[in-house]
């Protein structure tokens, strides 16, 4: 096996390269087509989903192979190899099977355990296979990796660690609150038809929103998921709590004015909702006066807030003019502490010095202000240059007072962007009245979510199955070469059975099938042991060493080999097919 992995995830990237190296459908068919003409790699798959890029290839060269997989990611994604290269990641062999296998279980997720990702992975081996890039060593890869995403959840408890990035995004809007009172009785908008936004629209139905209204570039799609939404309704229900419905992707502006949720996960590659298309939703929605705003919707659609101004001290006995301080400029534009720096900027060493004084809860008589001389003025200045030199500062031992922060009103419309590259504009973040939730602040959120005990028992359950994966695999490898001699050893039976023919040709058919059968049952139990032993052998690593040794040790016809091989190949090629009929059947 020569299983190599070159990607980039989550884990490995910012939000902002994976969201530029992002591939459409086409480039993931392209890729992989690619892949597959290019020399080092016999077979391809890949894994694309919205918080990872990973391209699995079944490669001769190792080197050769890394370098080619690098180049072809870089050039169908758009991405620079200069620019991609840190942030790639590359895993091979064993190591590479045992990533596969983390991904599926969800301890590669950006949420521990959730088991969405089966799906996709189910997803891109049935694209493989469609583009027959997947060989043996793939197919195998996999679908045990599947089995093994499904033992995880079902063995362990991995599924109260982890959770959809649906749940979990709702989970952020929600703030806090429970997700399903938070929810129960909106109106939520659906933008896209794909598996993640089905499960987004599912997920929304079985919370209780009151409404789904799923938009779509492909009106078909949009119809059957509103279909399925409130077949399901009735048949949970017995009635129907849930509206569904579709619209046009041209209705979307309209719908926003309605909703209270909206998601989006589209394969566009340009935004879907701009920071102007919600401005305008929320317009009337939210009071120019809540929370002490006073919003200001501008040509970019950005909402500023001025700033409420910050208080002053009062403080009796202060020798500042406040009133003059709190007039100024500066302080209407963004506000400070009588402490700050602008409070003191340009004014004269004496007064400094009272006010100085007055901080530390002295006493100074500000009329020897005016009986000061330029002289005592430039002591005082050398003085401060002294304490600044030994300490790096003028203490102060009050703090400043801290800036008001800017209170934001209850959003009105939440939302949630689950789309690589995003489908919403990330100046949303700055309106009044909306919140967004994207990869980034999902990627952010997850850092801090801890991890179930369970998690532990998955990884045994990964290092156990690598194990078993690895000793099928280089048992497999081997077979060929066991048959092949197998095959050699009945030649020769045959061969010295016609022999003994030439030499008794009056010797009886029953006389005849005893020699033919003591002969193979002789050969059998000579070849028994040693064919058992170098399974086994082969089967441990560094194993792969005794079907080249087999092969020398009774002069096998390498071609003959291959042709074992090819012929397995086949069976296996014909068994997928007659399994893809009986399911279509």
């Amino acid at each position: 096996m020569s299983l190599l992995v070159v990607g980039l995830s989550h884990r490995s990237a910012p939000v902002s390269v994976l969201e530029r190296a992002a591939l459409s459908q086409d480039a993931q068919i392209k890729l992989l087509q690619d892949t597959v003409a290019a020399e080092p790699a016999t077979e391809a798959a890949l894994l694309a989903t919205c918080n990872r890029i990973e391209l699995y290839a079944d490669v001769d060269k190792f080197h050769a192979g890394v370098a080619e997989l690098s180049t072809l990611l870089a050039q169908h994604s758009g991405v620079g190899l200069d620019e991609l290269t840190p942030y790639l990641y590359v895993h091979y062999e064993d190591r590479a099977v045992h990533h596969l296998f983390s991904v599926a279980c969800g301890l590669d997720s950006m949420v521990v355990g959730e088991g969405q990702i089966l799906g996709q992975m189910k997803d891109s081996l049935a694209v493989a296979q469609e583009l027959h890039s997947a060989g043996r060593l793939l197919n195998d890869l996999f679908q045990q990796a599947l089995r093994v995403g499904k033992r995880a959840h079902s063995e362990t408890g991995i599924d109260r660690a982890g959770q959809s990035l649906v749940t979990f995004g709702l989970q952020q809007l929600a703030a806090g609150a429970a997700v399903d009172s938070w929810a129960a009785g909106k109106k939520a908008l659906v933008i896209g038809a794909g598996s993640m936004s089905s499960l987004a629209a599912a997920t929304l139905a079985r919370l209780g929103v009151a409404e789904i209204v799923v938009a779509n570039r492909t009106a078909d799609r949009a119809e059957r998921l509103a279909q399925i939404l409130t077949e399901n309704a009735r048949y949970e229900g017995g009635e129907t709590p849930v509206s569904a419905r579709a619209v046009p992707m041209e209705s979307v502006p309209f719908e926003l004015t309605r909703a209270d949720i909206a998601v989006s996960c589209t394969g566009a590659t340009g935004l879907v909702l701009t920071a102007e298309t919600i401005a305008a939703a929320v317009e009337g929605r939210v009071p120019a006066e809540s929370a002490g705003l006073s919003p200001r919707t501008t040509a970019a659609g950005d909402v500023r807030a001025v700033l409420p101004p910050t208080s002053l001290g009062t403080d009796d006995g202060c020798p500042l003019d406040l009133a003059a301080v709190q007039g100024s400029a500066v302080q209407e534009s963004a506000g400070f502490s009588v402490m700050g720096e602008a409070a003191v900027a340009g004014m004269d060493a004496a007064t400094l010095e009272q006010h100085a004084a007055w901080v530390d809860n002295g006493t100074v008589d500000r009329r020897d202000a005016a009986r000061r001389t330029p002289d005592d003025d430039g002591e005082l200045i050398d003085a401060l240059v002294a304490t600044v030199a030994r300490f790096g500062r003028i203490p102060e031992q009050r703090r400043p007072e801290p800036v008001a922060g800017v209170p934001r009103p209850v959003p009105v419309l939440s939302l949630l962007d689950l789309a690589m590259p995003r489908d919403i504009d990330a100046a949303v973040h700055r309106l009044a009245g909306v919140r967004l939730v994207d990869i980034e602040s999902l990627a952010e959120a997850s850092a801090d979510v801890p991890m179930a005990a369970d998690v532990d028992q998955v990884r045994r359950i990964v290092a156990d199955e690598v194990a078993a994966f690895g000793a099928a695999q280089r048992a497999a490898h081997i077979t060929p070469t066991v048959v092949a001699l197998r095959a050699m050893a009945a030649d020769v039976v045959a061969g010295e059975i016609a022999r003994l023919d030439g030499r008794l040709p009056g010797l009886d058919e029953k006389h005849r099938a005893e020699i033919t059968q003591t002969v193979k049952r002789v050969v059998d139990k000579l070849l028994h042991a040693p064919t058992v032993r170098v399974k086994q052998l082969a089967a441990e690593p560094g194993g792969a060493g005794y079907a080249d040794a087999l092969r020398t040790l009774f002069d096998l016809d390498q071609e003959t080999v291959a042709s074992v091989s090819r012929a397995d190949q086949d069976d296996d090629h014909i068994a997928e097919a007659n399994a893809e009929n009986r399911g279509r059947a």
